[in-house]
């Protein structure tokens, strides 16, 4: 310890907030009794909770870290995503809260096969299984490169101890516990990010004068660029992959979706839904104003950064050379709470999802014990298979991780979007013209990535997959889960021109909801 970054007193602190959430899933593990109860809790849990849990999910060290560490190397570019989250939200929750409620007993998918058939259910259960393990070792990653930094304890220690911590409090406590520590977590998260934004704001000689002014002079809070480049990492390029985002993760990504379900009612989902995404989008814009902070202060303090630093680095370096002792106990807390509080609920989601999507489709027979058996043990081997996820980013060196997080993100998504708002939307549409823009959205990624990806030769040398010069894909990887999208909506709408559609029902619709909502008026 006496190699540390940090004091004893911090060490008890943070020791004490891993041992809350392992705490924290043995109290819960006397509830679940069910199914019902390990995850949805009921259907009984207050809004406010409910959307301090959606909060705590959608910010995870992945911001904490990756994002200081992003504005620090560049400006304000990727906070563009988040900042398309509510206007989409405004437009969309009141619809899909109501109609998630009624359509599904847990699954998001459910929707899918209501709709399309089986294979929409499978197809959009893969995506988020896919999408998110991998960004379950990414999270493990971040912040356990941030708390080897402050401990000088071996990176592979710290994530197999954080693994175990998080995954038996999955494991015992369900969802209700992942909920009640994701509210718990949140105000962590918030303090710690307060803390570190104040200090940073008044830090630089001359105070936060000298701090907007030098931001100025770098371009360090800006949005740009701003051309009508799609080949390039620009301000269109991230808007656009924004509102996809925002109708990806609020429509069609179990970890929310199943948020939903445990409010008490509808008008509790839809306040809950709020409170999430209007939290989160100030402390994504605080925690990129820490990493302009941190340019700031190494621009003009004279203080000096450890040779070869990576910028997802240097907020860690910060907190434990520069925060006095006991508040950098309570931010490295905060930050582990960032971790917990994504990945337990990715967590129990996969549990969902296997059992709901996977078991019981193919063993209907089973019953509710062993049903809530093998979600336990799904649980856990996601626990272990992200670990290793975050073992392999740990050997690359885990060069530029929010970009990987946002490729994935395009790559993973596979449409998914475009799937959710054809049924949505269209009452025209039918599985058979889906299956046509699914197949062509398949086949448009793998050329983008074959003729986009490109792999080291040796003495810096670099060769595309396949390249066919002038016809290979130019845009940005960002832009390949939008075209996805758009190509499954648009393919998908077309072709079911081509096949007979069977009469559907309509309250899987926005006409339905439409319809409804008339006739409570009518009925007033």
């Amino acid at each position: 310890m006496e190699n540390s970054l940090i004091h004893w007193v911090d060490y008890v602190i943070v020791i004490l907030s891993v041992v809350l959430a392992i705490g924290m899933g043995l109290y819960f593990a006397r509830r679940q009794k069910n199914t019902e109860s390990y995850f949805t809790a009921g259907g009984n849990i207050p809004a406010w909770a409910v959307g301090m849990s959606i909060f705590a999910t959608l910010i995870s060290s992945v911001t904490f870290l990756a994002y200081p560490g992003a504005a620090y190397a560049s400006n304000w570019i990727l906070l563009v995503q988040g900042l398309m989250v509510p206007i989409i939200l405004v437009a969309l929750v009141g619809i899909i809260v109501p109609l998630f409620r009624r359509a599904i007993r847990l699954s998001t998918y459910e929707y899918f096969e209501k709709r399309f058939g089986f294979f929409a259910r499978l197809y959009g259960a893969l995506a988020f299984v896919l999408g998110h393990f991998s960004k379950m070792g990414t999270v493990f990653f971040l912040v356990s490169l941030a708390m080897s930094a402050f401990m000088r304890v071996d990176i592979y220690i710290i994530i197999i101890v954080l693994g175990i911590a998080i995954t038996l409090l999955t494991l015992l406590g369900g969802i209700e516990a992942v909920i009640w520590m994701d509210a718990i977590q949140g105000f962590l998260l918030i303090g710690g990010g307060i803390i570190c934004a104040g200090i940073l704001l008044f830090l630089p000689e001359g105070g936060p004068s000298t701090l907007f002014s030098v931001a100025r002079e770098f371009d360090k809070m800006s949005f740009g660029p701003y051309d009508w480049d799609l080949t390039q990492l620009t301000f269109i390029v991230m808007a656009l992959n924004g509102i996809f985002y925002a109708i990806q993760k609020y429509g069609t990504d179990q970890t929310i979706v199943q948020r939903y379900l445990t409010a008490r009612d509808d008008k509790s989902a839809k306040k809950a839904a709020y409170i999430g995404v209007f939290m989160s989008v100030p402390i994504w814009t605080m925690f990129m104003f820490i990493g302009t902070g941190l340019f700031v202060y190494y621009q003009t303090s004279g203080a000096i950064l450890p040779e070869g630093i990576k910028a997802d680095a240097v907020f860690p370096h910060f907190i434990a050379t520069e925060i006095p002792v006991g508040i950098t106990g309570l931010i490295i807390a905060a930050l582990a709470a960032g971790a917990i509080s994504s990945l337990d609920s990715d967590m129990n989601c996969l549990a969902a999802i296997g059992v709901e999507d996977f078991y019981v489709r193919f063993k209907p027979t089973s019953t509710d014990k062993q049903r809530m058996r093998l979600g336990r043990w799904i649980a856990a081997l996601s626990g272990v298979g992200s670990v290793g996820i975050a073992m392999i980013y740990a050997h690359w060196g885990g060069e530029g991780v929010l970009g990987v997080v946002f490729e994935l993100y395009a790559i993973f998504s596979a449409g998914i979007v475009g799937l959710f708002l054809l049924g949505l939307l269209s009452r025209r549409a039918n599985k058979q013209g889906l299956y046509v823009g699914i197949a062509v959205a398949v086949l448009f990624t793998a050329y983008a990535m074959l003729t986009s990806t490109k792999f080291d030769l040796g003495d810096g040398e670099q060769k595309i997959l396949v390249d066919l010069g002038s016809l290979n894909f130019k845009h940005h990887k960002y832009m390949l889960g939008v075209y996805s999208h758009i190509i499954v909506f648009v393919v998908g709408y077309f072709a079911s021109f081509l096949f007979k559609s069977e009469p559907i029902d309509e309250s899987l619709t926005i006409y339905g909801y439409l319809k409804e909502k008339r006739k409570a008026r009518e009925t007033k």
